[in-house]
C-alpha cells in the first residue's frame, strides 16, 4: 500500500549556509561601523568655536617647580602631509594661576626637559582620570633652582604672563614633554590647565563610516536573502513530496 506523505523542506545546501554565516558576520561588521560613525560625529559636535575638543579646565598642584607631562612619543610613520590636511595639525594647552602667579607653559623635546629640569624637585604627570578628576604625580627629588623657563631656547612653543596663557602647537614627530612652571620658576604651582586637539576630518570620517555601515547591511540582506530563498525551479510554499509503501 502506497501513502503520499509528508512535508519534506528541502535540505539547505553548503552554499546557503555559507551565505547564511556570511551575512551575519557582515551585519556584525555593519554594527561597528554604525557606532564608529555615531561617535565621530559626535566628537565633531563637541569643538568650540575655534575647532578644538577640549578637556574640562582641571586643577593641578605640587609643592615643586614644574609640572611636567610623561614622554609623549608622537611617531607620524610618514603621516605628517596627511595630518595636516586632515586638520590634526594643532594641540592647544591653556593653563591659569590659581594664585595670581604669572605662568607659563612650554612644550619641548623630552630629553631638552629632562636636562632642564635635572636636579630640580618637579612633578612628572603619570596618570590622568576625568570622571572625577584626579591626577597621579611621580615627584622627582632635587634642590638646584631651575631658574626662570621663559629665558630658555629650547621650547618648541611656549607662552607666558599673567591670567590665562594658551599655547598652540604644531604636532610634529618626535619625543616630546609639555611643562606648567611659574614664570619665575619658583616653587608652588596651583594651576587650572586645558587640553585640546584641533582634528578637522571627524564629520568626514563620521559620515563615510554611517555610509560603509549602511551598505555592509544592505550587503548582510542580500547575503540573507540568497540563503534563505526558495529554490530555483520550486514555487514559493511548495513542499516535496516522499512516497511510503507499507507491506
Amino acid at each position: 500500500m502506497n501513502y503520499a506523505t509528508t512535508d519534506n523542506p528541502p535540505r539547505p545546501n553548503g552554499g546557503r549556509i555559507a551565505a547564511i554565516i556570511a551575512a551575519g558576520l557582515v551585519a556584525v561588521m555593519s554594527l561597528g561601523f554604525l557606532a564608529a560613525g555615531g561617535l565621530l560625529l559626535w566628537g565633531d559636535s563637541k569643538k568650540d568655536e575655534h575647532g578644538y575638543i577640549s578637556t574640562g579646565t582641571d586643577r593641578f598642584t605640587t609643592q615643586t617647580s614644574a609640572l611636567a607631562t610623561e614622554n609623549l612619543d608622537l611617531d607620524l610613520d610618514g603621516l605628517g602631509s596627511l595630518i595636516d590636511e586632515g586638520g590634526l595639525s594643532k594641540l592647544r594647552v591653556a593653563a591659569e594661576s590659581n594664585d595670581g602667579k604669572p605662568v607659563f607653559v612650554g612644550v619641548a623635546r623630552t630629553s631638552d626637559v629632562t636636562r632642564y629640569l635635572r636636579g630640580t624637585a618637579h612633578d612628572i604627570v603619570t596618570h590622568v582620570d576625568y570622571t572625577p578628576f584626579h591626577a597621579d604625580y611621580s615627584t622627582q627629588p632635587g634642590d638646584r633652582s631651575p631658574g626662570a623657563p621663559g629665558g630658555e631656547r629650547f621650547w618648541a612653543a611656549s607662552t607666558q604672563g599673567d591670567g590665562r596663557q594658551a599655547l598652540t602647537w604644531d604636532v610634529e614627530d618626535g619625543d616630546w614633554s609639555v611643562v606648567v612652571m611659574n614664570a619665575d620658576g619658583s616653587a608652588g604651582i596651583d594651576t587650572g590647565v586645558t587640553a585640546g586637539a584641533s582634528i578637522g576630518f571627524l564629520d568626514e570620517a563620521g559620515w563615510i563610516s554611517l555610509g560603509t555601515g549602511l551598505a555592509l547591511l544592505a550587503l548582510s540582506g542580500g547575503l540573507l536573502y540568497l540563503g534563505v530563498r526558495p529554490r530555483r525551479g520550486a514555487p514559493l510554499g511548495s513542499t516535496d513530496q516522499a512516497t511510503v509503501t507499507v507491506a
